[in-house]
């Protein structure tokens, strides 16, 4: 059994219960997060496990949809696109629709081959992968609506998954934007929500990431600007990195400024 994929479910049932008790109008609050609503933030997750489930079921469907997606959203964006898509399903209906499909597509992807290539809207990845990234877009569009709506959230070590994929896409987040892949990548070492310690690479003072688990992950991430963590980092391509870290698919982002993501009191 793939425990990536009841990471997720996790994950994704942590963000359901902070939705739960909202009511309506509350769906139509703008987030930090490119002002997208609360509504937009959901619709998008739900949006991101039906492709990931599709692809996992039925490559030549997936990438049938993908065209059709694209051509819709060349007429408006994304957020139009997806919810044509969703034809009308808000509030507490899409809550329940995308809780039933994350329960559904985990025992699909719990039982799957962890190897197997599948495909997505960048490049190809494995299964193990391609669950690990919708925790991490859960965990990453989640820290949205804690801030809008004043909560603190309390972490536990399944944001490894989102850890891992912040190492994993280090040189991705260079070539990605046309620069070379640095040789010398940096020594990780992280401390954990229950206080273990994390390590990655060889060990070196001279070019380095140090600090909290969360915090790193939320760089990584892009859900916060590395000025406003306390992670210590040091040497010039660790700086270079925290500094454009992503460790999602698509054309390169820009991380927020400092400053302008923060939990709303």
């Amino acid at each position: 059994m793939l425990q990536q994929a009841y990471d997720f479910r996790d994950e994704s049932e942590t963000l359901f219960a902070l939705l739960e008790p909202l009511e309506d109008r509350d769906w139509e609050r703008s987030t930090q997060f490119k002002e997208w609503t609360i509504h937009d933030v959901v619709a998008h997750l739900h949006f991101g496990n039906y492709l990931a489930d599709l692809s996992l079921r039925d490559s030549d469907a997936f990438l049938d949809f993908i065209r059709n997606f694209m051509a819709v959203r060349k007429r408006s964006n994304g957020r139009v696109a997806t919810n044509e898509w969703l034809a009308g399903t808000k509030n507490r209906a899409l809550l329940t629709r995308w809780r039933e499909f994350y329960v559904e597509m985990t025992e699909r992807f719990a039982v799957a081959d962890p190897s197997k290539r599948v495909k997505w809207v960048g490049p190809d990845m494995s299964v193990r992968s391609s669950i690990s990234a919708r925790l991490m877009e859960t965990w990453a569009h989640g820290q949205a609506v804690y801030d809008v709506l004043g909560q603190v959230r309390r972490d536990t070590d399944r944001i490894k998954n989102v850890a891992v994929l912040g190492i994993n896409t280090f040189g991705w987040t260079f070539t990605n934007r046309g620069l070379p892949e640095p040789a010398d990548q940096p020594y990780v070492r992280l401390t954990a929500p229950s206080g273990a310690i994390w390590e990655w690479n060889a060990p070196t003072q001279d070019n380095c990431v140090a600090g909290s688990a969360v915090e790193f992950c939320q760089v990584v991430a892009q859900t916060r600007n590395i000025a406003d963590t306390a992670l210590r980092v040091v040497g010039e391509t660790a700086t270079t990195w925290m500094a454009m870290a992503q460790c999602f698919a698509g054309a390169p982002e820009t991380p927020p400024a400092a400053g302008q993501r923060f939990r709303q009191t």
